[in-house]
Order: structure tokens, then sequence, then C-alpha cells
């Protein structure tokens, strides 16, 4: 039975819990005041009800006795007329007198006041066992209850005088009574269902200015405050929700103030970087290619000037060794900084460098650019896309053991997107990237960052890796924000 009931009582406290506190309070306070005005009325309709029949049976018997005394001449003297006029004149004197009739000693009916006709069984309703003693008692008739009070005349050796006081007055009265109850219970219900709802005002309306300032502070506003209202819990929460809301707004600066120098520190650092960059490839270029290039010209100067057949295969095999790391130091000074993005600009060095990265790893890239052809980024712009593509499709080669790959740069609206995506093994990018176990990616999202851009991983084991990229290229960028996607590419 416990079992069966919890169920109910959940979804009753689902609902009342459902609805406002306002409704929770006028739904506490209408029943109430109805239920006590409904009861209060029902305990004075019940009171005055045997009260009045009480006043009612005493007013019955002191008619009948009234009756009895008056009449016992008359019956004395057999003056049936005196009788009658006797009981038409006491009938008329009492509004609530129903009928009044005079029995003889043996029960037989001497006069009433029913004109034509004599209700069958009204003799029997009150029959007198003691014609000594008066016997009052409640008749039911179709006009209500009638109290029937019989009173002897004479002891009874003159006959019995009966009558029947009406509930009917009564009936009346306690109508009146109970209308005027409930109209009252009313009008008190009207005015404390107003008196509830101005106090559930005044105690919600702070509230709700307190939820109010709550959603505003979860978008992001942290200028918001709460009037005090009174003295009370309610302002004591006020107070606290103020300070609280100060605090966050001084760590939110505080964080601020953070990001905005690790971002500097960042900048510089990235800066430093790809200036190191620059001057390593350009040494590489200028003196180690000079010195590789004079290394072959003199070994080629020795074969011409060396006879001996040992001696010539020897400097041609040096000089072979020499061209071969001459071509790789140029292929690293232009992987450190390829000077092409410097003159051509970011579609012709992501061209070459697609070109040379298909000829060394055998992955075919479909590389697509739009909107870029004909015009050049930020310096700042162009090699940090050039370094996010680089580092993507080195990540393809290392790490994901794809067939194919695909490369989109393109530039709608003031913003650049980028999207890198194969075709590979796939990763957990949730857990890598909060492992940082490769660099690669982080240091993606280190740039993203700096920018001020969107980076989004989509990912899962077995159905390969898409990547990306997007910012806007104006100077006023948003901070950069992170999305990690467990799905597969295209999903």
């Amino acid at each position: 039975m416990r079992l069966h009931l919890r169920p109910l009582a959940a979804r009753i406290w689902a609902v009342a819990g459902a609805v406002s506190i306002r409704t929770k309070i006028l739904g506490i306070v209408l029943p109430l005041m109805l239920l006590l005005g409904v009861g209060v009325t029902l305990q004075v309709r019940s009171a005055l009800r045997r009260s009045m029949q009480v006043q009612l049976q005493a007013q019955s018997l002191s008619i009948a006795r009234d009756v009895a005394s008056r009449a016992s001449d008359p019956i004395l003297i057999n003056d049936l007329y005196a009788l009658y006029r006797l009981l038409q004149d006491t009938q008329a004197n009492h509004a609530d007198l129903r009928y009044a009739f005079i029995l003889d000693a043996d029960q037989q009916l001497v006069t009433h006041t029913f004109g034509v006709g004599f209700p069958r069984g009204l003799i029997e309703a009150n029959e007198c066992a003691d014609c000594e003693s008066q016997q009052t008692v409640p008749v039911r008739t179709t006009e209500g209850v009638v109290w029937d009070t019989a009173v002897p005349v004479l002891d009874g050796r003159a006959g019995i005088a009966r009558v029947g006081l009406s509930e009917v007055g009564l009936e009346q009265a306690l109508a009146t009574v109970t209308t005027q109850l409930l109209a009252t219970t009313l009008m008190v219900s009207i005015v404390g269902v107003a008196a509830a709802g101005f106090l559930t005002w005044i105690l919600t309306r702070p509230i709700l200015s307190l939820v109010r300032a709550t959603e505003a502070v979860g978008l992001g506003d942290l200028n918001q405050r709460v009037k005090k209202w009174a003295d009370d819990e309610i302002g004591a929460l006020a107070e606290a929700f103020n300070e609280m809301i100060a605090k966050l707004r001084k760590a939110e600066l505080e964080r601020a103030e953070r990001d905005h120098l690790r971002a500097q520190l960042l900048e510089s650092v990235i800066s430093a970087q790809e200036d190191e960059r620059k001057r390593i490839a350009r040494e590489l270029h200028d003196e180690t290619g000079q010195a590789l290039t004079s290394l072959m010209l003199g070994l080629r100067t020795l074969m011409e000037a060396c006879p001996e057949p040992v001696v010539k295969a020897q400097a041609a095999e040096l000089r072979s060794i020499a061209a071969r790391t001459l071509d790789n130091v140029h292929n690293l000074s232009r992987e450190l900084r390829p000077s092409v993005l410097d003159d051509l600009g970011l579609a012709a060095a992501l061209e070459r460098y697609v070109s040379e990265y298909e000829q060394r790893t055998r992955v075919p890239v479909d590389l697509a650019i739009r909107g870029l052809s004909s015009r050049r980024l930020p310096p700042a712009v162009e090699i940090a896309l050039y370094r996010i593509i680089q580092e993507g499709l080195t990540n393809i080669a290392r790490h994901a053991e794809a067939n194919s790959a695909s490369v989109l740069l393109e530039m709608r609206n003031g913003s650049i997107r980028a999207i890198i995506e194969d075709d590979g093994c796939g990763f957990d990018p949730e857990r890598v990237l909060a492992s940082k176990e490769r660099l690669g990616l982080y240091g993606m999202q280190e740039r993203i960052q700096l920018l001020g851009g969107t980076f989004t991983v989509e990912s899962r084991p077995g159905q390969g890796t898409s990547l990306y990229v997007e910012f806007g290229t104006s100077e006023n960028k948003p901070h950069a924000t992170e999305t990690l996607r467990t799905s597969a590419p295209g999903a």
C-alpha cells in the first residue's frame, strides 16, 4: 500500500511544485477561509436550530396551556361557538400556529381550526397515554415539521387541548441567518484573497527581481544589482546576491587581465618563434646553402683535376651527398619560413606546400581555396593559417594512417574558415585535448585563440577526423572558443 502511495505523492508534489509561490499561498488561504466560513456557518446553523426548537417547544406548550385553561368553562357549559372562537383567535394571534383543536374526555373531536376536513391520523400522532400530563412531539407533515403539544383540560376530565406549531418560521430564520453568514464568508474571503494577493506580491516581487538578475548574470551581465526591499530574510538574500556578483565581477576582471597578459605573452612567444624561424631559414639559405654549394663546386673541381678513378668516384659520391643535403636544407628552409608566403601570399604558399606534401607522404590532398586568390591577408593571419594547415596535414601524415585528405580555405562575409579532413583511424578528441597528448592540436588551439576564433574537432575512432577553424579578420575579435564532438566527419 505504501509503495502505491509513493508515486501518487510524487505526482502531487510535482504538480504543486510547478505552480508559482503566489498560487501556492492563494491556494492555501482561499480554501482555509472558505472551510472556516462554511464550518462556522454549519455550527451556528445547528446551534441556532436547537435553540429555536427549544423555544418553539416552549411556545407550543405555553399556547396549549393557555388554550386549555380558557377552554374549560366553554367545555363545561357545552358552548361550542365560544370554543371555536377561542381557537380562531389563538391562531390569529400566533403566526407560527398551524392548527388547534379540542378533544373531549372520550378522545372525540369537539372543534378545530382546519375548516372543512380534519387530517386523518392527526389525533393518533400524539395520543395522550396519561391524560393528566402534558406532551409535545414532532409531527412530520407535507408542510414540514410541526410541534404538536397536548395539554389536559381540568386534568383530563374535560378533555384535551391540542395545538401544532410549525417550523416554517424557524426554517426561514435559519435561511436568513445562513445567507448572511455565507455572504459574510464570501466578503471575508474576497478581502482575504486580496490581502493575500497583496502580501504575495510584496513577497514575490523581490524574488522575481532576484530571478531576473540571476538570468542576466547567467548570460554574462555582471553589472546586475538587486534592490534591497526590507531588512528581512529576502533583504539578506539580496545583500548576499549583490556581494556575490561583486566578487564574481572582481574575479572576472582578474581573469580577463590574466587572459590578456597570457595572450600578450603567447603572442610575443609566437612572434618570437616566427622571427626565429625566419632567421634560421635565412641562415640556412644564405650561409649553410652557400657553404654546401661551395663544397659541391670544390668537389667538382677535385673530380676534374684528379686523374685517379677511385678518387673521382669518391668525390662524385660526396658531391651527390652534398647535393641531397642542399636540397634538404632548402626544403627545411621553406618549411621554417616559406619565402613564397611573404612574396606571393597564402594561396600560393599552400599550393606549393600541398604539392611537396603529396610527393613526400604519398597521401593525396584535395585543396580548395575560395575568395583569397586576388587578395592578401594581414601577415599574422596568413602565417597563423599556414601553420594551422601545415600542422593539421603533418598530424595526418604522422598519426591518421589516412588514404586521402582534403583542405578547404574560404573567406566569406569578412570571416575566414578552414576545414581539414581525413579518412584515417580517428581518435577521442576530448581525451586527447584534455591530456594535451598531441602538442600539434594544442598549438593550433593556441594560435586560434590569439585570433579570437573557434576551433572544433570532430572525430571518432575508426571514422576519420575533421578540424574546423573559423574567425573574423577585424581587429575587435571575441575570445576563442573550443568545441569537441565525438562524431565522424560530415556528421
